[in-house]
């Protein structure tokens, strides 16, 4: 039987005949390096080390990873990073340009690496990197571009806090950003000032003063790259911005000229089909639109005049086109805010004491009657003139109407790390909500007439709307005239015709009879089957996740792969790009599922612990046997998450124990006993069975056959 602690592998060294060996797994890797070197007469073998040779991996080879080589690997044979840091700091401190240049080049290529990234910042390499960034002058773009590009992957490691840096560093940076520079420069100048202003303690202030928002908005005409850092820039000063302030950054970005710039450049480029500026344009819609949130839960107060006036502008621009205001009492406003729809008709205040959608239901409101006085003016007159139990109570439906918004514009919710469903439309106007609302409470009418309903249906009339508007916001509209044709194809009756059609696939057999009761019971070990089934088959497609780091912060345009052997034995992952999804061959790494000691999910994972927010997503394989203590993921929606952890759960014995495992089996049984009961339909199912009835007298009714 061959030894499973042997590898194949082959050696490179430059110059020299590539080793083909074997490779024990159990013996020290100093002592296999000593064997290499004896093999080609290297003296001093402790200043070598082994590197994988893969073109996505260039990864030192440590007694920590060293079970990622696989049968056939192809290694090299290069100087230890403790070696290779040294010699680069020695050129960067006492060589030539042309030696710094290669040096850094060097080193670009090997920050990514933890164990070099280690070395190298011990022997004070990241200090050095700091003074050559503000030092270096103009003409020496190469050599800053270098130095910034491995500064921030040093940076990235968290090894190193972000308060190390001082005030000359963080000028230096923003002077770069607000000069034209060559765009790897900018990238990386952007980057650096991202992380500033949400990792370090003092940053934030310094970059707000020093970056006016006018220099991010002219790097969003830049590269794709450049684009995408400039958005996750202002996203951060967003983030870390006071109410205020945030409120005038805000109001610039909704100008038109920003808005413009977003839409020509990145949105209708294509741009924005990238997985990182998706997930920055939606951080920054997320983050605009939940300053509508003060005005979402604040509550109308008595005292409030502004609000009064609204209310009554609102009668005014309804009813007073013909100047005949002074002529009517307080009885006759009664009898205009009563057809307006208020259900508070002799004080409308009170219809917004309710949070959400508070007075925010009263801006959008008056923004209506403004702006599309016309539109307003014929709505409401068309609805007073309808029979009472017939007419659409404008005030009740536009409060409703703006708390269905609310609800599925996510107002007020923090924005998800793993987001990335932004609507374009929302970056043609200057006030997006308001016109969305102008739209929407427009379909509420048409949709009121549709269905002929009446005051009692206005829950179901809200639920049709609210589906209404879901439906179309899927489907992403470019602009709000998009949205306004896709929701007048969205009638009633199509609604209806769509819900009837998900009705029959998802319909749940909700009796409670016993003889269903048993057969559920039957064949739920069935089902349970086919979704363990369904799951493993998931797995073994595999999935892309986004890298985070240890510390549990995400990793910007990083992602690592997935996917479950066809045997269910092991589970091989390994680096990867945004669309790509490699095959169990390319996979680098992998691990036993006899090695899964446990699941963590959410706040109790090793890489979540302390992070206060985002941590739903998570997901985390305690292993043993094994030098990886854990594998630690974050799923991209929760979906995926439930797939997984069902998988896991299974491999391991354990109960799949997800809402999605919940939500299946009620389906698949509810399918599976419709099909075995189809020859009883109609028939009523009792409760318990029929009694058996007490034996007879006698048996004389028998037929005997003699």
């Amino acid at each position: 039987m061959r030894d499973t602690n042997l590898v194949k592998i082959a050696v490179e060294l430059p110059n020299q005949l590539p080793q083909f060996r074997d490779m024990n797994q159990q013996h020290p890797l100093s002592g296999i390096i000593q064997e290499l070197c004896n093999a080609w007469n290297l003296t001093d073998p402790e200043q070598y080390a082994l590197q994988f040779n893969d073109v996505n991996n260039k990864k030192y080879i440590t007694e920590k990873n060293r079970n990622e080589i696989k049968n056939g690997s192809v290694l090299r044979l290069e100087f230890s990073p403790s070696k290779t840091a040294q010699d680069i700091l020695h050129k960067l401190n006492m060589g030539t340009s042309e030696d710094k240049s290669q040096a850094l080049i060097k080193l670009c290529n090997l920050s990514s690496d933890i164990t070099f990234a280690l070395d190298f910042i011990n022997k004070q390499g990241l200090a050095l990197i700091i003074r050559q960034i503000e030092n270096t002058k103009g003409e020496d773009s190469n050599i800053l571009t270098q130095s910034l590009l491995s500064f921030v992957e040093l940076m990235e490691h968290g090894i190193v806090s972000w308060d190390i840096l001082e005030s000359n560093f963080i000028t230096r940076i923003a002077g770069l950003v607000n000069s034209k520079q060559e765009h790897q420069i900018t990238e990386a100048a952007l980057s650096i000032l991202e992380n500033v202003v949400l990792n370090s303690t003092e940053g934030y202030g310094q970059v707000e003063r020093e970056i006016p928002i006018s220099s991010l908005i002219t790097h969003l005409q830049s590269s794709a790259v450049v684009q995408q850092n400039a958005v996750a820039l202002i996203n951060a000063l967003l983030i870390k911005a006071d109410q205020s302030k945030r409120r005038s950054m805000a109001a610039i970005l909704a100008s038109k000229q920003v808005r413009t710039t977003i839409q020509g450049y990145i949105i209708d480029k294509g741009v924005a089909e990238g997985a990182e500026m998706a997930h920055q344009l939606y951080v920054l819609q997320t983050l605009t639109l939940g300053l509508l949130e003060q005005r979402m839960m604040t509550k109308m107060d008595p005292q409030d005049q502004e609000s009064h006036d609204k209310i009554k502008e609102l009668r005014r621009i309804a009813f007073d086109s013909e100047g005949a205001s002074n002529a009517k009492g307080p009885s006759g406003f009664t009898r205009d805010y009563k057809k307006l729809g208020f259900k508070n008709d002799i004080n409308p205040a009170l219809d917004f004491i309710e949070t959400p959608p508070g007075l925010l239901a009263l801006d959008c409101m008056i923004y209506f009657a403004r702006i599309y006085p016309d539109c307003y003016t014929k709505l409401v007159l068309e609805n007073s003139c309808r029979a009472d139990e017939h007419e659409c109570p404008f005030g009740r439906a536009s409060v409703e109407l703006v708390r269905i918004l609310c609800e599925l514009l996510t107002i007020g919710e923090t924005p998800s790390e793993q987001g990335q469903a932004f609507q374009p439309l929302f970056f043609t106007h200057d006030h997006p909500f308001e016109e969305c609302f102008s739209i929407c409470i427009v379909l509420l009418n048409k949709t009121w007439k549709e269905m002929r309903a009446t005051s009692e249906d206005f829950e179901k009339v809200a639920s049709v709307v609210r589906e209404q508007i879901l439906r179309a916001l899927e489907t992403s509209p470019s602009s709000l005239e998009k949205l306004r044709a896709k929701l007048q194809l969205l009638t009633y009756s199509e609604i209806t015709a769509l819900w009837q059609q998900e009705r029959t696939s998802r319909e749940v057999w909700e009796s409670h009879a016993r003889p269903i009761v048993e057969l559920r019971e039957q064949i739920t070990p069935e089902i349970m089957g086919l979704i363990r089934q369904q799951r493993l088959a998931f797995m073994v497609e595999g999935t892309r996740f986004t890298k985070y780091s240890t510390r549990g912060q995400r990793v910007k345009d990083k992602f690592w792969f997935m996917r479950l052997s066809p045997n269910h034995k092991a589970l091989h992952y390994g680096d990867c790009d945004e669309k790509s999804a490699p095959t169990i061959e390319e996979l680098t790494s992998k691990i036993s599922v006899s090695d899964i000691r446990a699941l963590s999910v959410g706040k109790e994972c090793p890489h979540m612990r302390g992070k206060k927010s985002s941590h739903h997503l998570a997901f985390s394989l305690a292993l043993e046997g094994v030098d990886l203590q854990s594998l630690d993921c974050v799923a991209p929606d929760e979906l995926t998450l439930a797939y997984w952890t069902d998988g896991i759960n299974a491999l391991i014995g354990q109960r799949m124990q997800s809402k999605e495992t919940e939500k299946d089996l009620d389906i698949l049984l509810s399918m599976e006993i419709k099909l075995r009961l189809l020859d009883a339909e109609g028939i009523t199912i009792p409760q318990d069975p029929p009694p058996v009835p007490a034996d007879p007298p006698n048996y004389h009714f028998c037929y005997d056959l003699k």
